[in-house]
This record gives C-alpha cells, structure tokens and sequence, in this order.
C-alpha cells in the first residue's frame, strides 16, 4: 500500500490540543497559540482544548499529559521554550513522552525556516513524535514560525500522522 493509499483512510477532522509555553502570554494575548489554533481550526480540524504554562519542566509535564490522557485529543502542538536560551525547557520536559521520533519534521521546518530567515534556523530544536496512540508537535513560540509549520507541514499531514500514531 502506498502513502496516497494511506492518506486515504485518514481522518479529515483531527481532533488537537495548544500548549503554550511562555512568561508573558495570557488568554487574550497569546499570538502563537491563536495563529496555530485558527489556522488548524481552518483546515477543518477541531480545537478541544488551549493551555498556557510557564517555562517549567513540572507545568510542561502535567499540561501534556493532561492532553495526553484526554480521550478527546489525538494531537497536541506545543509552542515555545524550543530555543537555546536557559530558560527554555519544552524539549527537556517532553522527552520522555517520546515513543517514536518523527525527526524528519524538525529536519523540514528548518529547511523551510532557513529559506525564510537564513542560519539562525539552525537554533531551533523544533520536533514531533507520538506519543501513546498521539501526535506531539514542538513549536519555537514565534507566530511567525507557527504559521510556518501550521500551513506547510502539520495541516497537511496531520490526518495521515494521526492515523499512523494510533495503529
């Protein structure tokens, strides 16, 4: 079978969670979170739930396995805290949800990052993996960088990655 006959049975309609990770971000402020939930929302896919943590491994943790554990959710895109800075910590805290790496997703959105911002793409630890039947997207927290990944790789694909993670 090949990927356009995979594809075929895949969900049109995904069901996913917003985790933002940030100091300042608030309900009624929060670009990243918004872009990436409108912009999933308009490729037909469904919100069910937007969370706002502070850079912290424990906060991190606890909202990603409350998406995780929701029987509604079947993909979690998280975005900020995936730079080199100290104070970021997604990847750190994530990683031992990972159970199979998608590294090819990280590997794509810096080359698309790169054709839009040139070397400093190459600061961004950007990454997906499933996790418990589940799609886990990390996102660096710029809206820039969200729409980038939302419209060029995740909407796309995100039927086809769900189908695969739960088999």
């Amino acid at each position: 079978m090949g990927v356009h006959d995979c594809a075929g049975e895949a969900p049109r309609s995904v069901s996913f969670s917003v985790i933002t990770v940030s100091e300042t971000a608030t309900e009624t402020h929060d670009l990243s979170g918004m872009a990436i939930s409108n912009l999933l929302k308009s490729a037909g896919h469904c919100l069910v739930r937007r969370t706002i943590v502070r850079h912290d491994v424990a906060e991190i943790q606890k909202a990603l396995r409350e998406s995780i554990e929701d029987s509604r959710v079947q993909a979690i895109v998280i975005n900020g805290g995936t730079g080199i800075a100290r104070e970021d910590v997604t990847i750190e805290a994530v990683s031992h949800f990972e159970e199979k790496s998608l590294p090819g997703f990280g590997e794509l959105f810096r080359s698309l990052s790169y054709a839009e911002i040139g070397g400093s793409a190459m600061m961004s630890r950007a990454t997906a993996f499933a996790s418990e039947g589940k799609v886990v997207f990390c996102l660096p927290g710029s809206e820039e960088a969200v729409r980038l990944a939302a419209d060029k790789l995740i909407a796309p694909e995100l039927g086809h990655l769900v189908l695969e993670a739960s088999r």
